[in-house]
C-alpha cells in the first residue's frame, strides 16, 4: 500500500512539472541561425515565411565581404534565379577606422531583395548567402544556403 502511495505521489509531481513547463516557451525559439563560425542571420531564419520585399539582416566576419559587400540569391523551388542583390556592411561600432568590414569579428550587414515568386507549383525556395570571393578561386568559395518558403498568392 505505502509502495502505490509512493508511485501515486511521484506521478502527480511529475504531472506537475509537466504542466508548469508545458507549453515550451515562445522565447525558446532561435534568434539567428549561423553558418560554421563565419556569418549569423537574424531575418529570415530557415523554414520561415517570406514576402517581397525581404529584408535580409545578420552579421557575418569581416573575410565573408569584399569591398564592404557579399552577393545574395533568391531562388524557387527549381533553382531558379527569381532576385538577387548584395549585402552591405553597416557600420560596426567596433571599427577602428573606416573600413569597419575589415576586421575578422562580426560586422552587421543588411540586404534588401524585391520578388516575384510564382506559387503554383510550389512555395519552396532557398536564399543563398554568397561569400565574396574576388579571386574567382574555387577553393574561395562558400555559401549559406538554406530554404525559405514564399507567402502563397
Amino acid at each position: 500500500m505505502q509502495k502505490n502511495l509512493i508511485i501515486l505521489v511521484i506521478a502527480v509531481v511529475l504531472i506537475f512539472v509537466g504542466f508548469k513547463f508545458w507549453p515550451p516557451c515562445s522565447d525558446c525559439a532561435p534568434k539567428t541561425a549561423q553558418y560554421k563560425d563565419l556569418i549569423r542571420i537574424e531575418t529570415p531564419l530557415p523554414e520561415s515565411t517570406i514576402t517581397s520585399p525581404l529584408i535580409i539582416r545578420g552579421e557575418a566576419r569581416g573575410m565573408w565581404f569584399f569591398e564592404a559587400t557579399f552577393p545574395v540569391v533568391l531562388v524557387n523551388w527549381d533553382g531558379l534565379i527569381i532576385a538577387e542583390g548584395y549585402a552591405t556592411a553597416k557600420d560596426n561600432p567596433d571599427a577602428t577606422d573606416e573600413a569597419g568590414w575589415m576586421t575578422e569579428n562580426y560586422v552587421p550587414f543588411e540586404a534588401k531583395l524585391e520578388f516575384t515568386a510564382d506559387t503554383t507549383v510550389s512555395n519552396r525556395g532557398a536564399l543563398i548567402l554568397q561569400k565574396s570571393n574576388p579571386s574567382a578561386l574555387p577553393q574561395n568559395n562558400d555559401a549559406f544556403e538554406f530554404t525559405v518558403w514564399f507567402e502563397k498568392t
